[in-house]
């Protein structure tokens, strides 16, 4: 069983770090950066799969918000928590906002389509969120790589393919409980800091 999974992930595991790297996806990076370091993936091929997914998903939600504010889709999104506080910031600090946005776990989806709606210019934004995929794609994956390295000192020179499964899985099982932590409690304090605000 193992055999056939560790088979599934060098034949599409580029693809699906890509497409984990459009939203919310630093487990995607984290284990690309894993996966790089165990000779799995070409680790120039795993960076740029994070890095276009990353940049890629920044933007569409930047073209949804530029080009489809009256869709529902686009209109629901707007009436999340924190999306105005979001819009604020990005009129107050427009270059550190479109840096710094997908770093704020929970609110990339949200604060890609505000920048959309906001009088960025398009080229600004591409270029700061260029700048903003490239160090989040050396973080992340860097921290994945530094993972692979750990698990070696502590399994041995060369883990075994069903090793490299079990500490991927215990990697993706952390950081997705740390990230749903995380979510949630930044939208609890965003929904307290509104109702404040209203009241």
């Amino acid at each position: 069983m193992s055999e056939t999974i560790h088979s599934l992930i060098e034949q599409y595991g580029l693809i699906a770090v890509f497409i984990g790297c459009v939203a919310e996806g630093e487990t995607a990076a984290i284990l690309a950066g894993f996966f790089s370091h165990q000779g799995v993936f070409v680790p120039w091929q795993a960076f740029v799969a994070v890095f276009l997914g990353a940049f890629g998903g920044d933007a569409a939600f930047f073209l949804a918000g530029r080009r489809f504010a009256d869709r529902p889709f686009v209109t629901r999104l707007r009436q999340r928590p924190g999306f105005d506080r979001a819009f604020d910031m990005l009129h107050s600090h427009p270059a550190l906002y479109v840096i710094g946005n997908r770093y704020a776990y929970g609110f990339r989806l949200v604060g890609g389509v505000a920048a959309g709606l906001s009088t960025i210019p398009v080229m600004t934004f591409i270029v700061l969120n260029a700048i903003s995929a490239v160090i989040w794609t050396i973080l992340f994956g860097g921290i994945g790589y530094v993972f692979g390295l750990g698990a070696e000192q502590i399994l041995g020179d060369e883990l075994h393919k069903h090793q490299r499964l079990l500490v991927a899985l215990g990697i993706g099982l952390v950081i997705g409980l740390a990230g749903w932590f995380a979510a949630h409690h930044l939208s609890r304090r965003t929904q307290k800091t509104d109702k404040h605000r209203e009241g």
